[in-house]
């Protein structure tokens, strides 16, 4: 793969700096790290840095908290987190400590995270508003409110506390909801493995193979490619393919199956997401090839929507009209378009929405609607387009030939000034470019 990218540390200062100037010289922000979790006894999950924490500071450890206090003489961006240890660093790696934390990162300043407690109610004092994801942490919840009645408890000796606790995630969603062009480098890298790891599944998958092991394939490009998954890989053959969020991957891919993978790597941060669904054997069948260039056609129709002041959810309308259409044409629905639309009897093959923000965050932040309107669509906003069809095997209400039949495709796309731009454009999606890649193996 190319040279390693990153987000610039000039970006982080400026997103610190935009969102003081949104709260006003009388707030503070306060945003602790992720914390580290136990799988099981002794063992911890791969750390995963808080999404909004990364997004202000760059910073990867845990046991960290970032203070913003705009207007403050003394420095406005602060950051405790864990002083320099050699015997820890030893076993678990090298420390950035609160001296090299200010030289990496542009901080104004770093502290001990052991200091919290001395400092951050010193920091509070005076201020009116506390920014901060209440709910999220409840044991940080609590100091938080320690801290706050420290302050309260100097109000005779001239103490002003603050008054008013605000939602952090109203301001720092709007602003991650726009991509900028750094962003953007880091989500077509993720894209690009991505999709060299689901051609490479599409050459590999043989009948007979178990699901696990073609999700081996995928997530070995992903490691080979400095990535690592976005979210549990999903890989399912055959009826599985019916299961909106199967990750038990572990049946028997047959001879005539269709094989549905919905696997997205996460580079540097940010996540890719896509879907396809090729036949196991390099061929489909006549009736997966009706619904896979339906649920084609329907894709076709969304990604049309996809351009700058369309509501977000015309792209849904489009494929849902495409996919009932053409159910009704195929005979699995029955009556008038618009009364299927409009009582949902298409729900019974199509039970999700056709898209969701992407980026920091598989489903990532951002309102869809504003003032109980569907939002419009604005440049540098990135979404999924991923129509599906998903008849049940035990669906006897259809015929016996459509059963059992599982279909996703799916891609991540970049609204532009002028329209759009699909990040997965270059992974074989139709019916025959599958085959011709298949057949290429």
């Amino acid at each position: 793969m190319h040279k390693p990218l990153s987000i610039p540390n000039r970006n982080h200062v400026r997103r610190r700096r935009q969102l003081m100037r949104m709260v006003g010289g009388d707030a503070i922000l306060v945003l602790p790290a992720a914390e580290e979790r136990i799988r099981s006894r002794d063992t911890h999950y791969p750390y995963r840095q808080d999404s909004d924490f990364w997004y202000l500071s760059g910073f990867e450890e845990p046991e960290a908290v970032l203070v913003l206090v705009p207007g403050r003489r003394h420095g406005e961006t602060l950051l405790f987190c864990r002083e320099r240890d050699p015997e820890r660093e030893g076993w678990d790696g090298p420390r950035h400590g609160p001296e090299g934390a200010v030289e990496a990162f542009g901080f104004d300043d770093a502290y001990p995270i052991g200091d919290l407690d001395d400092i951050l109610p010193g920091l509070l004092e005076g201020r009116t508003r506390v920014y901060y994801h209440f709910g999220r942490d409840q044991e940080f919840d609590l100091k938080l409110i320690g801290w706050v009645n420290r302050v309260r408890a100097q109000v005779r000796h001239g103490a002003q506390p603050p008054h008013e606790f605000l939602e952090l995630g109203h301001l720092l969603d709007e602003m991650r909801l726009f991509k900028d062009r750094d962003e953007l480098r880091l989500m077509q890298r993720a894209a690009d493995i991505s999709m060299r790891a689901h051609a490479e599944a599409m050459r590999v998958v043989r009948p007979g193979m178990h699901e696990y092991e073609l999700q081996a394939e995928l997530e070995r490009v992903f490691r080979a490619c400095d990535a690592v998954p976005a979210y549990g890989s999903i890989v399912g053959a055959g009826a599985n393919a019916c299961v909106l969020h199967y990750v038990a991957n572990g049946g028997r891919i047959r001879d005539g199956d269709l094989v549905l993978v919905d696997a997205g790597a996460e580079y540097r941060g940010y996540a890719s997401d896509i879907t396809r669904t090729f036949p196991a054997n390099g061929r489909f069948s006549k009736e997966q090839r009706l619904l896979h260039d339906l649920v084609g056609q329907a894709q076709a129709a969304a990604l049309a929507q996809a351009r700058p002041g369309v509501p977000y959810e015309a792209g849904h309308d489009a494929a849902v009209a495409t996919l009932t259409e053409g159910l009704l044409r195929l005979g699995l629905l029955k009556g008038r378009l618009e009364k299927n639309i409009a009582d949902g009897s298409y729900r019974r093959y199509y039970r999700h929405k056709t898209g969701h923000w992407i980026g920091l965050d598989v489903h990532d932040v951002g309102e869809y609607r504003i003032d109980g309107e569907s939002r419009l669509l604005e440049p540098g906003m990135v979404f999924t387009i991923e129509p599906g069809l998903y008849i049940g095997a035990d669906d006897t209400r259809v015929a016996a030939k459509w059963r059992g039949i599982g279909i996703r495709t799916e891609d991540d796309v970049l609204v532009t000034s002028d329209g759009h731009k699909v990040l997965t454009e270059g992974l074989a999606r139709s019916a025959d470019e599958i085959e011709a890649l298949m057949a290429q193996a």
